[in-house]
């Protein structure tokens, strides 16, 4: 999961208030639940010291959460009497979080949202495509192409000339194709986006699937499900699609543990992964972090760690942080201060499993990372 889109959260100064909302249901019991969470919360913020700004604005932005809009409801992050960023959720909170700390509170978000990969979805038909991207920002058009317009029809005739067009229109096709496919390759690559999903015309859409570039290819499948023309969305399409999403996380848990487990210090060679919060904090120091690992129930999450106003100035010790050139740093969670090192620096966020019953604690303490370059161990 890429962190970019809480670059707001990491441009201004804190303290933070953060709130994980869930809206009771759409009725009148409902509605009172809903104003007494919102009064806890907001009691728990004055609580641990929020001031009565900032209080106030996060006591009428969560008044402002319904069933309807956020059915799983928001995360809110507020500072200085202002929201800063108000985030949808996937899945509903189990329980309320309200707190007020010196950075934002992220780890739930990385559960709640889902891990949600960034999906680009091309609609397809013989004519052309329309891209939408799906990511933690919800849905956004990507773009579109059109292809050659005429000839698009065949024609049931035999005759020698009929059969000449009927050719035309088979060119026209494979023609359409491929500038589908060349589109969506560069859309791919321009929006980031971590798989493509194929929607559409069940003869262009393989077609499109054949002649896409490699790298897309790869990251792509198909459905039968909906199409190019206004109303064809349906309930089979959007499972089709969180379907392929899981799928796709899956495969990267896999893909990351497999690589954490062969790169783990363990011996005198270089590594490229490291686990545990002081060869974390050493590697967000330098930038090296390329996949950050959180495992939301290790034991060394709310380890405390000291910062300062920069992201690469956290240490593991207060005075280690002086020596990076802060002269006050402020004690925070673990977790909290790799989570905004790796968004600065635009490292990749994954969440991991825990371990089997009998199975060994990867990450141990429930964090690690896979690092952007090797590098020798440091003695101990």
């Amino acid at each position: 999961m890429q962190l970019s889109f809480l670059g707001p959260l990491f441009d201004r100064s804190g303290p933070w208030a953060t709130v994980y909302f869930d809206p009771a249901q759409n009725d009148e019991s409902g509605a009172k639940r809903r104003e007494l969470s919102v009064r806890e919360a907001c009691r728990t913020l004055e609580q641990e010291g929020a001031d009565a700004a900032t209080v106030q604005v996060v006591h009428d932005a969560l008044m402002n959460i319904g069933p309807a809009e956020d059915p799983a409801g928001r995360v809110i992050f507020a500072a200085g009497g202002e929201v800063v960023l108000s985030h949808r959720l996937s899945r509903s909170p189990q329980r309320q979080i309200a707190c007020w700390a010196p950075l934002p509170r992220l780890t739930p978000l990385l559960e709640l949202s889902g891990q949600d990969p960034s999906c680009l979805v091309a609609y397809i038909d013989r004519t052309g495509a329309d891209f939408e991207l799906r990511g933690a920002a919800g849905p956004q058009d990507a773009g579109h192409v059109e292809g050659r317009q005429q000839p698009m029809r065949r024609t049931p005739s035999a005759d020698w000339s009929e059969r000449h067009f009927e050719l035309k229109v088979e060119n026209t096709w494979e023609h359409n194709a491929g500038e589908i496919a060349q589109a969506l390759g560069s859309a791919y690559e321009e929006c980031g986006a971590d798989l493509v999903v194929l929607v559409g015309d069940p003869r262009e859409r393989p077609a499109v699937y054949e002649r896409l570039p490699e790298a897309v290819r790869e990251v792509a499948v198909e459905t039968e499900h909906g199409g190019r023309a206004a109303g064809s969305s349906s309930a089979p399409l959007e499972e089709a699609i969180e379907r392929a999403r899981q799928q796709y996380t899956r495969r990267r848990v896999e893909e990351v543990l497999d690589r954490f487990r062969a790169g783990r210090v363990g011996t005198d060679r270089p590594t490229d992964a490291v686990e545990g919060v002081p060869a974390l904090v050493e590697a967000a120091r330098e930038h090296r972090i390329d996949t950050l690992l959180i495992r939301p129930d290790g034991p060394e999450l709310g380890r405390e760690t000291w910062v300062g106003a920069e992201p690469d100035q956290l240490a593991t010790r207060r005075t280690d942080a002086q020596t990076l050139g802060e002269s006050d740093p402020i004690s925070v969670r673990a977790d909290d201060a790799l989570l905004r090192s790796a968004a600065v620096t635009a490292a990749d966020v994954l969440i991991v499993p825990p371990p089997d019953e009998d199975g060994p604690d990867i990450p141990a303490g429930g964090l690690g990372a896979l690092l952007r370059w090797a590098y020798e161990p440091t003695p101990a």
